[in-house]
């Protein structure tokens, strides 16, 4: 068995050396690679309509994973793993001798892929030593690293997996899954390796917007918890987007279209009107970094009834209040143009921006800050431009920083993950653990 660690000296570009704990990659990667393929290759997509239908979890796929994922946890020797009836999956690692005392932290990840694109039958595809070159997938879809430059930084030593082009990969968030599971594996394995209590929550919906619905709050023990769903090496995220949902309904006078003229009050272009009407410089295929945006994501109906779902995102308030106001104004305008038509507004609040609750609680990002320093991970901060169940834990009271895991152009069929990232990100949360136990 090769050595758990090797110290190391390394020159900082400050010019002082610093320790770090380095894995030797096999020890790591490869139960890593080999869990995250098999993950990735379970079909778990989550359903909007179904959950927004008040069905959790929206998809018997993730009970069963679910299932599947409690069963590994105690297979690999944690004895305290809890399922529930909702599909939450929380599970507690117990500190090493002499640290029972120490707090306990929490690290969080989701078993459900988006919709956005087909996720039943998941091919994935090693590129070994990728080689710089543009990926050619399946059904005329590419990665080019022209493009994308996280891809073009990856070096000729690593290994990239995509799927095979006809589905998303599901690294959001099979990558981070992958990376907590290991790390557990790695600490009952090794018991030398100095830590406190640990817990693990893996939930489902999270892509739907509902992983928190049900969370069992009076179950958790951590007074902070880090969500493991973020992108390139590196990123740690402290804000996210306040986030609202607006249902628009618009009611029509039908008639019959030969004798339409000054009876027919057609909702689907009353809906396309609005629609029509949101700022187009506002969406988020025209925004980045901090700017927030209006998106309408469902239209349907017919004429009598139509219905816009809407998502809204900003990151500060005031913003968002101009946001809300706006969609009214818009609403009230489309049904003064059409007289005898009817629009009416339905707001959801879905998340609010963590920032401030993270921010208050200093000590939650030092550690983690600390953590990858140790791993030789260098940090950024970032914004989330979306959210994640770290949004609504932070909400409800825990302060939930979001920690890389190595996966990128996440909810497309161009999704792809580095395994040397998603090997920092595991060795970021061992170093994690014993950040808390000291």
């Amino acid at each position: 068995m090769v050595s758990i660690y090797r110290e190391i000296g390394k020159l900082t570009p400050k010019g002082k050396y610093r320790t770090l704990a380095i894995m030797h990659e096999e020890d790591l990667s490869a139960p890593l690679l080999r869990r995250f393929l098999a993950y990735a290759a379970r079909g778990t997509q989550s359903n909007m309509e179904r959950a927004e239908a008040g069905l959790f979890p929206s998809t018997d796929a993730q009970t069963e994973f679910a299932r599947s994922l409690a069963g590994e946890l105690k297979a690999i020797g944690i004895a305290d793993v809890y399922l529930d009836d909702r599909s939450y999956v929380l599970a507690r690692i117990p500190a090493t001798p002499g640290l029972e005392n120490k707090p306990s932290f929490g690290l969080c990840a989701h078993m459900d892929t988006a919709s956005d694109a087909p996720g039943d039958g998941v091919k994935p595809i090693i590129h070994e030593r990728y080689d710089g070159k543009t990926i050619v997938l399946k059904d005329g879809f590419i990665i080019d690293p022209a493009t994308d430059k996280d891809l073009a930084a990856c070096g000729d030593t690593d290994t990239i997996i995509t799927s095979d082009g006809t589905t998303l990969l599901g690294a959001d968030d099979k990558a981070g899954l992958a990376g907590i599971v290991t790390m557990a594996e790695w600490l009952i394995a090794h018991p030398e390796i100095p830590h406190g209590p640990i817990e693990l929550l893996f939930s489902p919906d999270e892509e739907t917007g509902h992983g928190m619905d049900h969370v069992p709050l009076d179950k958790i023990h951590s007074k902070a918890f880090y969500t493991v769903d973020g992108g390139q090496e590196g990123e740690i995220e402290t804000e996210c987007f306040n986030a609202w949902k607006a249902e628009v309904t618009f009611k029509g006078v039908s008639a019959h279209l030969g004798t339409a003229r000054g009876k027919l009050v057609n909702a689907v272009t009353m809906a396309s009107c609005f629609v029509a009407s949101l700022p187009a410089q506002e969406s988020p295929e025209t925004t980045d970094g901090y700017l927030g945006y209006f998106c309408p994501l469902d239209i349907r109906g017919s004429v009598e009834e139509a219905t816009v779902i809407a998502f809204l995102r900003d990151f500060d308030e005031s913003g968002m209040e101009r946001r809300l106001d706006r969609i009214d104004d818009i609403a009230r305008a489309i049904e003064a143009r059409f007289l005898g038509g009817r629009v009416s507004v339905k707001r959801t609040k879905q998340y609010v921006n963590m920032r401030k609750k993270v921010d208050a609680a200093p000590h939650v990002l030092a550690l983690l800050q600390k953590a990858a320093e140790r791993a030789g991970v260098e940090t950024r901060m970032s914004p989330i431009r979306g959210g994640t169940d770290g949004s609504r834990l932070t909400e409800l009271g825990i302060p939930t920083p979001n920690i890389f895991t190595g996966g990128h152009n996440y909810h497309s069929r161009t999704e792809w993950a580095s395994l040397s990232q998603m090997t920092r990100m595991t060795t970021t949360l061992i170093e994690l653990a014993k950040a808390w136990g000291e």
